[in-house]
């Protein structure tokens, strides 16, 4: 897989910035990285205006857009990750505990694919509550769709989670999807161990079609 590039914009007065510009430019001759494009907004204002960029340092790396000063072990970390789906869910989970999940709304409903990178946030048993709820609230967004449906296997994986909230988190993923197919992962959940995990799947296989 090819390194990603990098956009990196910056001011004349920001006091963090060069140290930001050495950092990645030493990624780039690393091979860490593949391009670096930096830009001095108060040279060109207008593309801050058009990424919607209010603060610097302000860096893309790949998919990923960071915010304020980062390390360079952070961004070699970022860079490394930045385009597969483990690191795509590191970069939602950074979101949605930052509060930021319009944030992550808008780039899932650019390319709807990014929704599996969900997933492993719902997996987490360390998640917090904020953060599980936010996932929850961009699945929700897909209530339905054929984006959802496509992750059905998956969810039906984590319907066996050994952690009984992600299993009655699970069942009400797969009730949203209002696909027969996910009847086989609920109705096996009818019998769980944990209550609150067999109510939510009865009510998720309430909300499905009949199989036909």
């Amino acid at each position: 897989m090819p390194a990603p590039d990098a956009l990196l914009l910056i001011s004349t007065h920001c006091p963090h910035c060069p140290a930001m510009l050495s950092a990645l430019a030493d990624l780039v001759k690393q091979g860490t990285l593949g391009r670096l494009e930096a830009v001095n907004l108060e040279q060109h204002p207008e593309v801050g205006q058009t990424l919607g960029v209010r603060s610097v340092p302000w860096v893309r790396i790949g998919r990923i857009e960071l915010t304020g000063m980062h390390s360079k072990a952070e961004l070699a970390e970022w860079a490394a990750k930045a385009d597969s789906e483990a690191g795509m869910a590191d970069y939602f989970h950074m979101l949605l505990k930052e509060g930021q999940l319009p944030r992550a709304q808008a780039m899932i409903e650019a390319d709807p694919a990014l929704l599996a990178a969900v997933l492993p946030i719902v997996g987490n048993v360390d998640a917090s509550l904020n953060v599980r709820l936010g996932a929850g609230a961009l699945l929700e967004e897909f209530a339905a769709s054929d984006t959802l449906r496509a992750l059905l296997p998956r969810l039906g994986e984590l319907s066996q989670h050994a952690e009984a909230r992600v299993r009655a988190d699970a069942c009400h993923y797969l009730g949203l999807a209002r696909d027969a197919a996910a009847r086989p992962w609920l109705d096996t959940r009818l019998t769980d161990e944990c209550p609150d995990v067999r109510e939510i799947a009865a009510e998720s296989l309430d909300k499905l079609p009949p199989q036909a």
